[in-house]
């Protein structure tokens, strides 16, 4: 069973997002800010990782980041869930290296 990763601080979005997933047959493993989120990729393997832009401690681009310079994060899916929507913004995402950008 694939295993996900959603990171969000509001605990309804990532709620809503995990039941989702969940019902689909997912695992989902979740966090509320990007420290918790690299803390939990760095001890356990994820198939994908959707983060929310704007958080506390350590934003979702700055997670890609992160999470980019890990070797096992190389080519696993990295995606932005926000309702960030300028090109600034997206481009700032595609250059820390996520994989795509859903508002």
């Amino acid at each position: 069973m694939p295993k996900l990763l959603t990171v969000d601080d509001s605990a309804s979005m990532r709620q809503m997002v995990a039941f989702t997933l969940r019902d689909a047959g997912f695992e989902v493993c979740e966090a509320e800010d990007g420290l918790v989120a690299l803390s939990l990729a760095e001890k356990q393997s994820f198939d994908l990782v959707l983060a929310d832009v704007n958080m506390p401690n350590m934003d979702g681009i700055s997670l890609i980041r992160a999470l980019r310079g890990l070797p096992a994060y190389q080519y696993t899916p990295l995606l932005m869930l926000t309702t960030e929507s300028t090109m600034e913004r997206k481009q700032e995402g595609k250059a820390a290296g996520a994989t795509g950008w859903i508002v």
